[in-house]
């Protein structure tokens, strides 16, 4: 199938064939023609495969101009990152149309968000916050809006934006379309669905949780901070391959101790970018990490659904994510468009029960390696980890996984699903 296939229309034609776009994605062919029909749709494709364009070209090409100042289409997006990426998405394809998309979010200048709106906006991007301030104020009105679109709708809900989302619903106009994307589904995203719409149709070009497969997954097992801080310093020093490297870790006070660490060995070939930073600071470090200036950031999870950096070598998990959506999300930041990606990921012994809720969710087991030669075992550790006592609050985890034989034991190739375990 191309996009010629499809009822595009030509002034998104023209726009496609300037970006020198022909063939769509599994999920942008097989959602067009049922959004088009008005069904309200839920669609679940891994990160990488163009759910942005799977719910903008369709929404967009249902767009009539009229003199109303009020949007036709709202897009609801967890971070900053995500907003502003939808929004030059959207300004590509609107390059033969009279068209206005316009981004909001919390941290900004309000006043000036507010101007954009009142002047006529067609297409309105924004975090939950920001648009229920804008709503609140009568700035936003709804009356004239087609399309509800949530947008990693998994990611809003471990953000805390699930009152926010109810909140959407009372400003909402009775008839109104609803698209909401995502790579992984839940029970509690699925709870947030059935608040907005009763009827809907789901469709998945993948199984919810499933990483893609032009995506390489390794994971080395390494006991604390300082070691696998050795471990990636030694990484990047032997591995050339690494060009552009995004490494995750779990907390904001680990991004910076990582940092620092290995700021006098990489200097300005490194960066960090996570919540407490600016938003002119995050928007640079993108950028320079964009352009191929910066070649490792480390980040928190708060960027890792708004990050849409072309050619992404390697992806690190530093730490294990809390929840195993949020490691396919992670991964899917390398290997887009059809490239190959690399994820490498350093396990703890902490991390083997997270370890086990990922592998149940990807229905596969991560690959071992041995440690490489010359790596500097370090049995100090930091404060962090001196003072931890418990696990963060899992939702996915039912009961405690006890593992079976000593500390970083070789996994059989089966994974146990008993009654220990969740099922």
């Amino acid at each position: 199938m191309q996009f010629s296939d499809l009822n595009i229309g030509r002034s998104l034609q023209n726009a496609l064939d300037d970006l020198g776009l022909d063939t769509p994605t599994p999920i942008q062919a097989k959602t067009f023609a049922p959004i088009m029909s008005g069904k309200d749709i839920v669609g679940i494709a891994q990160t990488g495969t163009g759910k942005t364009f799977a719910y903008l070209l369709p929404t967009i090409r249902m767009w009539k101009f009229t003199k109303s100042t009020h949007p036709q289409i709202l897009v609801v997006v967890p971070t900053r990152e995500l907003v502003s990426q939808v929004v030059e998405e959207a300004k590509k394809l609107v390059t033969y149309m009279t068209f206005e998309a316009v981004g909001v979010y919390g941290g900004a200048n309000i006043r000036r968000q507010k101007a954009e709106v009142e002047v006529g906006v067609d297409l309105l991007v924004g975090t939950p916050g920001r648009l229920i301030d804008l709503l609140k104020d009568g700035v936003l009105k709804t009356k004239k809006l087609q399309h509800l679109i949530l947008d990693e709708v998994d990611e809003m809900l471990a953000l805390g934006f699930k009152t926010q989302l109810e909140e959407l619903i009372y400003f909402m106009p009775g008839k109104r379309q609803h698209l909401m994307f995502s790579a992984t589904m839940t029970p509690e995203v699925e709870k947030v669905i059935q608040g907005f719409t009763d009827f809907y149709e789901k469709i998945e070009v993948a199984p919810s949780g499933a990483p893609l497969e032009n995506i390489r997954q390794y994971a080395y097992r390494v006991p604390n901070f300082h070691t696998k801080a050795n471990l990636l310093e030694l990484l990047l020093q032997q591995n050339q391959e690494m060009k552009k490297v995004l490494v995750f870790v779990k907390t904001k006070k680990l991004a910076d101790l990582l940092y620092e660490r290995l700021l006098p060995d990489f200097g300005e070939s490194l960066d960090i970018i996570h919540s407490s930073k600016s938003q002119n600071y995050r928007f640079k470090v993108v950028d320079k990490f964009e352009q191929g200036r910066v070649r490792c950031l480390i980040a928190t999870d708060i960027i890792a659904r708004g990050l849409d950096v072309n050619q992404v070598s390697h992806v690190i998990n530093f730490d294990l994510p809390e929840t195993p959506e949020k490691y396919i999300h992670r991964i899917g930041r390398t290997g887009r468009a059809e490239e190959e990606g690399i994820a490498l990921s350093f396990i703890s012994e902490e991390d083997q029960d997270y370890q086990l809720e990922i592998e149940i969710l990807m229905d596969k087991e991560l690959g071992f390696k041995d440690l490489p030669e010359g790596l500097a075992i370090s049995e100090e550790l930091i404060y962090l980890e001196e003072t931890r006592t418990t696990h963060a609050y899992n939702p996915h985890k039912q009961k405690q996984h006890k593992p079976s034989g000593p500390a970083f034991h070789e996994k059989a190739r089966s994974v146990d699903k008993g009654p220990d375990h969740k099922k």
